[in-house]
């Protein structure tokens, strides 16, 4: 029981510092597109990882279960949205940042 809780609490801890680890792409990168880069995989990855540590902490049960299907529902639905969400602001006429530009 020990080492489920470990591995759980290792999970959210991980989840958590991809969170913010997005949190500083966010504030830290330059344009548009490369902050949605920053936060596209580094939500994706931290919202996957802190259910499945929720999951991992429950046991096996019927709550876990659907905590894998909200995950894996998660990871294929976040980064299309993101795409989606990139390729309207690129037709929308988002300018990409190059270098010696100002920060937008």
């Amino acid at each position: 029981m020990l080492a489920l809780n470990l591995i759980s609490a290792t999970m959210i801890l991980s989840g958590i510092f991809f969170m913010f680890l997005g949190v500083i792409g966010l504030i830290k990168l330059p344009d548009f597109y490369t902050r949605m880069h920053a936060i596209g995989k580094c939500d994706t990855m931290g919202q996957f990882l802190i259910i499945l540590g929720f999951a991992v902490y429950e046991g096996l049960s019927f709550i876990s279960i659907k905590l894998l299907l909200i995950s894996v529902f998660y990871l294929f639905s976040m980064p299309a949205a993101t795409h989606a969400i990139v390729k309207a602001a690129f037709y929308g006429g988002e300018r990409v940042w190059k270098k010696g530009d100002q920060r937008m």
